[in-house]
């Protein structure tokens, strides 16, 4: 599904588990968000997402083995590993590998190479339309699970061109954008306190002169000349076009939710269009404070990143964020493009989970993988999650939270790595 878009930025929400033991390396906090999101227990997550990656290092050997015939894959609601195959030259070997493979090899009309061709056609045909079209469809991707491409729009009835299902062309009325300012105030030395390690999914603001946003950090890593850096959002950043000069936007620690601590690192780099990534430089006397590969809720044991996953529809992921700290959901959408704001996003993916301003820049995994930061929501303007995550159950309309996938960023940026110890 594709849902309306608005910008994250800037308490944990509480939830009840009981960790089990066959799974020690999972903070209680994730735990309770597994259960409660997911209802699967905690070795399903963990099988889950180690699945999905399986099937997504098995799709890249298909799509260039049998482009004719392959039409995407994802994990069913049962976790079960399904790849799509429309009928073509080698169909029957295709089959064949999918089973050897040991997955479920489901028979559609479409390959994926048609439905890419479809998406390029419809924002072909996008280009030439009335304003008053053009501006009311804010999003478009290849619905792999229904073998079709699925378009957003805030009103119906607009004109679609004759390979578009009706069915799968969604109403859904932008929500506000999300506030991004913070209010933050100089804090003073906290007693007995040394510098703590700061990890993905703690508060930070950024702040230019009289600006200032409050985010999440996103994972910790290192560049190409071996720098330590922090990987965030965009839109965090108040200033790009000041960006990595001497008046580059500051990054501060926050202590508690709101008094401004001392400066950890400035942006590198920003990207905010089709992509939304930050790179932080960190300074020299914060660096070992970062030199970790932690995602938590802000205070809470955390989780160890092990690695660096690929977006896979039906895969189990879960963001950490500084106002709303774990959550958990599945990806309903890879290789998307959506309209955040006044800017087009691609190569994003979606999942059904709640975010809200605060959380922007924060980490989102799947198992112990580092797999997205958080970019934008659909429910940016709601006071607490439990509002929006109601009306989903009523309307089936679920919050959706999309993300800049790290793959993206890693390609992007050659030498630049996420810590994984």
């Amino acid at each position: 599904m594709i849902a309306a878009a608005a910008l994250l930025v800037a308490g944990p929400l509480a939830g009840s588990a009981h960790a089990e033991p066959a799974t020690p390396d999972l903070p209680a906090e994730l735990v309770a968000a597994i259960s409660r999101d997911l209802k699967i227990s905690p070795q399903d997550y963990l099988q889950r997402a180690d699945l999905a990656q399986q099937i997504a290092a098995f799709a890249t050997t298909a799509q260039r083995q049998f482009p004719q015939v392959f039409a995407g894959a994802w994990l069913n609601e049962g976790g079960q590993a399904v790849i799509a195959l429309a009928d073509g030259p080698e169909i029957d070997k295709a089959r064949k590998a999918v089973q050897d493979a040991g997955f479920v090899a489901k028979d559609v009309s479409k390959s994926e190479s048609t439905l890419r061709s479809e998406k390029n056609a419809f924002q072909s045909w996008l280009k030439d339309q009335p304003a008053d079209v053009s501006k009311s469809v804010r999003g478009v991707a290849i619905d792999t699970v229904n073998n079709t491409i699925a378009v957003r729009v805030d009103k119906a009835g607009l004109p679609m061109p004759g390979f578009v299902d009706p069915a799968q062309v969604i109403v859904m009325p932008v929500p506000p954008t999300g506030s991004e300012e913070a209010n933050v105030q100089q804090a003073g030395a906290v007693a007995g306190e040394g510098p703590r390690a700061l990890a993905a999914g703690d508060a930070y603001a950024s702040v230019a002169g009289r600006m200032s946003l409050r985010c999440s950090l996103g994972f910790n890593g290192t560049d190409g000349s071996g720098n330590v850096v922090n990987i965030s959002a965009g839109h965090c950043n108040p200033n790009i076009p000041a960006t990595g000069g001497a008046n580059s936007p500051g990054v501060f620690e926050l202590v508690g939710s709101e008094n401004l601590g001392s400066q950890v690192g400035s942006f590198q780099k920003s990207v905010l269009g089709a992509q939304d990534y930050s790179v932080i430089s960190i300074n020299d006397q914060a660096r070992d404070r970062f030199s970790n590969n932690l995602v938590r809720v802000p205070g809470a044991a955390p989780i160890a990143v092990s690695g660096v996953a690929v977006p896979v529809v039906g895969a189990p992921v879960c963001k950490s964020g500084s106002r709303t700290g774990f959550s958990c959901g599945v990806v309903n959408a890879v290789d998307q493009t959506v309209q955040v704001g006044e800017r087009t996003m691609t190569q994003s993916f979606s999942a059904n989970i709640c975010a809200l301003p605060g959380d922007s820049g924060g980490p989102i995994v799947t198992g112990t993988l580092a797999l997205g930061i958080s970019s934008a929501s659909s429910v940016a303007d709601y006071p607490i999650c439990e509002i929006p995550n109601l009306i989903g159950l009523i309307t089936g309309n679920a919050p959706q939270l999309f993300a800049q996938p790290v793959s993206v960023v890693l390609s992007d940026n050659p030498g630049l790595r996420v810590r994984t110890s």
